[in-house]
């Protein structure tokens, strides 16, 4: 039996299950307090069993414990730098949700969300929990994890990770989550946005009509009659979201 590759996978397959420990501490729903640490523990293992053959040549020894100390502090940064990526783009779908919470006055109803551990409204809980349900229901989950696998080929755990790729990849992702969220909430924002207006000059026009108290239900029956219908377009757009995150992923490796 030789100890010196034992050593070597047992290194390997440590530095690869603190990267993706780190990277489901970030990325949803693995992130979420309803998952027991235990959980994600072993699933971080699961995935790192198989990629640690092909890491062990690029694995540092225990003999240089710095060398050890820093890889294992850099697969920390890049785990969750991944997992943060791709969590900008989860994240546009609850924000499109948070939006139309704000201009549907919904936002009064908002309530703590413990599957997101913040403090969401109807449409914001809503969007994230249908979010959560594409990502199973369709290819996305297993497209994450494999774009996230792509980082131990292209980005092995011995390698130096280039922070200026990150910083540029994040200033990317934000734009993006934004432009994601507008894309899929501003139609619905504009038609909100109308009504208000609308309702402004009728004040106006008529200033003896009680329009605060008219226009709380308008609004509210508006923005669910608007929100079922263009309902059925959420899971195209949440695959295209679910592809641009993967991209985003490979982008980040590859440009190291």
């Amino acid at each position: 039996m030789n100890l010196g590759v034992a050593e070597d996978l047992l290194i390997a397959v440590l530095l690869a299950s603190v990267r993706a420990l780190a990277w489901m501490m970030a990325v949803p729903p693995f992130n979420s307090r309803q998952i027991p640490a235990r959980v994600k523990a072993l699933v971080s293992v699961a995935i790192a069993l198989p990629v640690a053959p092909a890491l062990v040549a690029s694995a540092p020894s225990t003999a240089d414990m710095g060398a050890f100390v820093r890889a294992t502090a850099e697969q920390v940064v890049v785990g969750a730098a991944l997992g943060f990526i791709t969590a900008l783009f989860f994240a546009a779908v609850q924000a499109a949700g948070s939006m139309i919470d704000l201009f549907g006055s919904f936002s009064v109803a908002s309530a703590f969300d413990p599957f997101s551990g913040t403090a969401n409204a109807v449409f914001g809980r809503f969007y994230n929990i249908l979010a959560t349900a594409l990502l199973f229901a369709t290819d996305g989950f297993a497209m994450v994890v494999r774009g996230f696998a792509t980082s131990y080929r292209a980005l092995p755990v011995g390698e130096v990770f280039s922070w200026e790729a990150l910083a540029r990849l994040l200033t990317t992702g934000m734009d993006q989550m934004f432009l994601a969220a507008m894309q899929i909430a501003g139609p619905l924002v504009a038609v909100l946005f109308c009504t208000d207006v609308a309702l402004g000059l009728l004040t106006r026009v008529s200033p003896g009509l009680n329009v605060f108290s008219l226009a709380f239900p308008v609004k509210i029956g508006l923005t669910l009659l608007i929100a079922s219908t263009a309902l059925v377009l959420l899971p195209q757009a949440f695959n295209g979201l679910m592809e641009r995150a993967v991209r985003a992923v490979v982008d980040l490796v590859g440009g190291t």
